[in-house]
């Protein structure tokens, strides 16, 4: 089975306060943004966030009238290091795994990163990774409890 993480996306009308709306709701219900990342166009974005607990962060979120969906995403561990990325996408490359989108935050472990992908196909994606000796991280590993 493939270690995924739930990732909650958002649709955020593109005006002043809307980020912090957000915020307060999901900081109300006693979760903690571990990660984030906001794509734009000049009317709404779409705010993805990594949570230490999806459930109620998400029931709160349409609770108070948000357009919410999980999405599941993948998290690799790289090293902290020049090139370490570049390995990882050349292999997804090298294998025509398409990737949607991808952002990245820094591990609590020193040395590491995480790098968050949306791709085409996770199982693929997850094996060949595993395959060649990069890390795909569950809830667990990224420390998000």
């Amino acid at each position: 089975m493939v270690k995924t993480i739930d990732q909650l996306s958002i649709f955020v009308e593109n005006k002043a306060g809307s980020l912090v709306q957000i915020a307060d709701v999901i900081g109300a219900s006693g979760v903690d943004i571990r990660a984030m990342s906001l794509a734009d166009t000049a009317d709404f974005g779409i705010l993805r966030l990594i949570v230490d607990r999806p459930e109620p962060a998400l029931e709160a979120l349409r609770e108070n009238g948000c357009i919410v969906s999980v999405t599941k995403v993948i998290a690799v561990e790289i090293s902290d290091t020049p090139g370490s990325l570049s390995k990882v996408l050349a292999l997804l490359a090298e294998h025509e795994i398409f990737i949607e989108y991808s952002y990245a935050f820094i591990s609590r472990k020193k040395g590491n990163a995480y790098v968050i992908f949306r791709l085409q196909d996770n199982e693929k994606a997850a094996a060949l990774l595993a395959e060649n000796g990069i890390a795909v991280a569950d809830k667990d590993d990224l420390d998000l409890c």
